[in-house]
């Protein structure tokens, strides 16, 4: 893949056990605070999207099992490196090395839940 496609998601959810705990750990992982939603019928937690993407939330859910979620992918500002330390040190696991695609770099993460997501550089 050379590219990056544009709108091939519109929206995605992350179930957490822990509201406050989600909220901090991506927060800090993203360096980009989630902003707290509490107008709906359930609580939710949004990513910030700096322009007109796709973005989405956590909200309090029953986590699936490990290796049965999609992972999505998430954007952060380089170095990844740095990015994949503050998932290790706000209690997330770093499950890859970080990978060179031609459409930029990534590496494959666990939030404190098991929720399987990936950095984006």
């Amino acid at each position: 893949m050379a590219f990056i496609p544009a709108k091939a998601s519109a929206w995605f959810e992350i179930p957490v056990t822990d509201m406050d705990r989600a909220r901090a750990f991506y927060g800090s992982v993203l360096q980009n605070d989630l902003i707290l939603e509490e107008s709906g019928p359930n609580p939710m937690a949004m990513f910030a999207a700096r322009d007109r993407t796709a973005s989405g939330h956590v909200y309090p859910g029953k986590p699936a099992a490990p290796g049965t979620c999609p992972t999505i992918h998430l954007s952060v500002a380089a170095p990844i490196e740095d990015a994949m330390e503050r998932v290790r040190q706000n209690g997330g696991q770093v499950v890859s090395p970080a990978i060179s695609i031609p459409a930029g770099t990534f590496a494959y993460c666990l939030d404190p839940d098991g929720n399987s997501f990936g950095l984006f550089v």
